[in-house]
């Protein structure tokens, strides 16, 4: 018979899933744009935004950061999944404040925060790959976000300077973008970034730039899960993401198949 607690030990943490461990399956890095009012090639609506809230955390996935899952140390109670949430571009609608300075709504962080506050289990955790040097418009308003980032346990990442081609630049111009925009990072965030999310997709021509620049991960455009972080073959400076598109190979896509039971994930035991 198991041991009976000890008076004033923490309860176990509940199951997420009936889902059996699997620490050598995919995990899901979904890459979003802008937040709208109509869905598009690259825009999420609001409503398809919350519906993907509540579908993956009805699913048992639970936001964990990119460090976390760079770094093999994810918080995840028995049977959850990770998922991993990311911003490309720093558009106003992922993050934007009232006149009254309060979070705007129908911004991708204030409609997470309002599902967050009835599922505390599923936190406001991602990483927003910014533009310089005014990310999520409202000039004046920038430190204001970085420190409600920081707050939230959010990572901020870079997105080059200025949306470069990285793979069409001379490497010295490359370089220049690369660090130009870590050093703003650095900056105004408070903290250098340690992962870029490549414009397009596309890696710099001289393959050891990223690392040079003190970048330890790179992230692709598409199209499927991301090695589990116990895959001693994972090469982190081509990881895999996911759209958050209702097409082939977009979120649905592989939900739908991880429902059906055709693609297992990353499991924690």
């Amino acid at each position: 018979a198991a041991a009976p607690l000890q008076r004033g030990a923490p309860e176990p943490a509940p199951r997420a899933t009936n889902r059996q461990p699997n620490r050598s399956g995919g995990v899901l890095i979904v890459e979003y744009h802008r937040i709208a009012r109509q869905e598009a090639r690259w825009d999420r609506s609001i409503q398809a935004f919350r519906r993907d809230l509540e579908r993956l955390h009805r699913l048992g996935f639970r936001p964990v950061t990119l460090s976390e899952y760079l770094e093999n140390r994810m918080d995840l109670p028995p049977g959850a999944s990770p998922v991993v949430f990311t911003f490309d571009d720093s558009h106003p609608s992922q993050l934007r404040f009232l006149d009254d300075g309060k979070l705007a709504p129908d911004c991708a962080l204030g409609v997470w925060s309002a599902f967050a506050a009835k599922h505390p289990d599923f936190p406001v955790r991602a990483t927003f790959f910014v533009l310089p040097p005014t990310p999520w418009g409202q000039p004046g308003r920038v430190a204001a976000k970085f420190r409600l980032l920081r707050e939230l346990g959010c990572e901020v990442g870079s997105h080059t300077y200025s949306h470069a081609n990285l793979g069409r630049l001379p490497v010295e111009a490359a370089e220049r973008e690369l660090r130009r925009s870590s050093d703003w990072i650095a900056r105004e965030f408070g903290v250098r970034p340690s992962a870029i999310a490549l414009p397009y997709g596309v890696a710099p021509k001289d393959p050891g730039l990223l690392k040079r620049c003190g970048f330890r991960a790179a992230l692709l455009v598409g199209a499927g899960p991301a090695p589990s972080p116990d895959e001693p073959k994972r090469n982190p400076f081509r990881l895999p993401r996911i759209q958050a598109i209702d097409g082939e190979y977009g979120l649905s896509y592989w939900l739908d198949r991880i429902e059906a039971g055709k693609v297992r994930p990353y499991v924690a035991p």
